[in-house]
């Protein structure tokens, strides 16, 4: 498992150290121990701030294939119960190095909202090795539970716990409880677990004491490939420029094949995230990852309110905040969402293996979702509302080439089943004769397409009545300063190369707007200040 080529990496990672680090393994027998203890003991010995030992921990580490981190001996609230391989990994390795000493890689508002929490949170979280989502949210609880003793955060291995799994029922990964409690499921982000947290204790929200930012040239909405690409263009203009994102990457991050980004002939969603990421960081770019905006006022100087109560003054507005998938909107489907049904074939196909699915959607995003599953599931059915499908004729000619994938065309999906809270069958209508049929199978995962990300401009920007925000040949919109590009626009074709041009035209756009009235809008808002202060004494 660890390789020498693994481990010089990660010899390299712990230069950087600055505290020791010992992991502490529950005593006792299990038939995957000894794998997890070698593993262990060969990332100890690449450095010598790293410790390895064993003890007998009841109550504070679930099973002897259970180990905790400690800084200095002091336990930092990090727990594994597994092998952290595969895509936690990545996870391991960072609870070791922040562990150590190594900077968060969080707001400072954000961490201020965390360290405000007075009350013991306890959070498992329930994953699937081969789950690209999980590592966000196992990396997000590892950090909390280092800013606040009262937090900690386990990662359970699903795999090696068949009987936990079967007696909290769970069908979908990542699966977070909080104090035994389930938290939240299916499709998850940082974003969302402060927004959760933040929900269930509302004075959280009124604990940031950030000093607030200057007056922005240009504030980016969106981290995706839009929202990327423009905030480098300003940023190379010599803008002061801030980026909100609630993650970088947006749904990019969850696309697992690229093979028609110009000039790579192929990568995947989480390593073009890590190029994005790795690029931004090269400009003076002010992040605030992990936060939404929630509302956003007009005027010549907009004030955009994030969701850790902070306010942004910005000259100019770029918004790109992308789409998230389309829901079915029939009976049975919200009720059995983390029960059967899924919208991330890559994160839940496991737990269908040797079962019957059915694929809702016969586009490239649910003709690749039907070929990924065919390789774990019994079969795939595959349900397109339209006479044909829309997916390239490449993955159409891959679908019919597989004996256990079916393809049912012009077909309108009614109702998903269930029995004893678990998917037990879908309930489709022939479009052709109008007869209902149904269908029995284990679980359903949608792939129907994308919403624009843009209910928080209702009354902002013109939209379109299916929420796609107009704009112009420059990506200028219906308010004056506020130009939008990506997903989230009009613009045809929602693609990764397209988003990317619509981001560097929005940004070009809005220097435009600013050679003329960035200057008067510098003084608007240093005469507003002044008032203010004024008032204000």
């Amino acid at each position: 498992m660890l390789t020498n080529d693994i481990l010089e990496a990660v010899k390299s990672y712990t230069q950087s150290m600055k505290n020791k680090v010992t992991f502490v393994l529950q005593s006792g027998e299990h038939s995957k121990r000894a794998e997890l203890l070698n593993f262990l003991s060969g990332i100890a010995e690449v450095s010598n701030k790293i410790q390895f030992t064993e003890r007998d921990l009841p109550g504070v580490l679930r099973s002897p294939v259970s180990f905790l981190i400690e800084a200095e001996g002091v336990d930092t609230g990090i727990r594994f119960s597994g092998i952290p391989s595969g895509h936690e990994f990545n996870s391991f390795i960072l609870a070791i190095l922040h562990s150590s000493g190594t900077d968060l890689k969080l707001d400072d508002s954000v961490k201020n909202i965390i360290r405000a929490v007075n009350e013991e949170l306890k959070f498992e979280v329930f994953i699937s090795l081969s789950c690209h989502n999980c590592p966000d949210v196992v990396q997000a609880l590892n950090q909390f539970a280092l800013l606040n003793p009262n937090i900690s955060a386990e990662m359970i291995d699903g795999g090696l716990y068949p009987d936990l799994i079967k007696q909290r029922d769970i069908q979908g990964v990542p699966s977070v409880y909080l104090n035994g409690e389930l938290f939240a499921n299916g499709k998850v982000d940082t974003a969302q677990l402060i927004d959760k947290l933040m929900l269930r204790t509302p004075a959280l929200a009124k604990t940031n004491n950030t000093e607030r930012l200057p007056l922005q040239d240009v504030t980016v909405i969106g981290g995706g490939p839009a929202g990327v690409s423009a905030a480098i263009y300003s940023a190379r203009k010599g803008l002061k420029v801030t980026l909100i994102a609630d993650r970088i990457g947006g749904q990019v991050k969850d696309t697992m094949d690229i093979e028609n980004l110009i000039s790579m002939p192929k990568t995947t969603g989480p390593k073009l995230t890590a190029a994005l990421e790795s690029h931004l960081n090269e400009y003076q770019i002010t992040l605030k990852e992990y936060l939404k905006v929630t509302d956003v006022e007009q005027g010549e100087i907009k004030v955009i309110t994030l969701s850790s109560g902070e306010n942004i003054h910005s000259k100019a507005l770029i918004i790109a905040t992308g789409a998230k998938w389309r829901e079915l909107g029939i009976p049975g489907e919200k009720e059995n969402i983390g029960n059967g049904v899924a919208y991330c074939p890559h994160c839940d196909g496991p737990f269908f293996k040797g079962k019957d699915v059915a694929v809702i959607g016969g586009g490239n995003s649910g003709v690749e979702a039907a070929l990924d599953l065919a390789g774990i599931v019994k079969s795939v059915t595959v349900f397109e509302f339209m006479p044909e499908l829309k997916a390239d004729q490449v993955l159409v000619d891959k679908a019919y080439a597989k004996d256990n994938i079916s393809i049912y065309k012009n077909t309108a999906t009614k109702e998903i089943k269930a029995q004893n809270g678990k998917v037990s069958a879908i309930e489709y209508m022939d479009r052709n004769t109008q007869e209902l049929h149904s269908l029995k199978l284990d679980g359903v995962f949608v792939q129907i397409g994308l919403v624009p990300n843009s209910h928080f401009l209702a009354d902002v920007v013109e939209r379109t009545k299916f929420g796609e925000i107009v704009i112009n040949e420059k990506c200028q919109t219906s308010a004056n300063g506020i130009y939008a590009c990506g997903d989230v626009t009009t613009v045809p074709y929602k693609q990764i190369v397209i988003s990317m041009g619509e981001g560097a035209k929005a940004s070009l756009s809005s220097f435009e707007y600013l050679l003329t009235e960035g200057d008067r809008l510098e003084q608007l808002f240093a005469e507003q200040n002044f008032k203010s202060s004024a008032v204000a004494s």
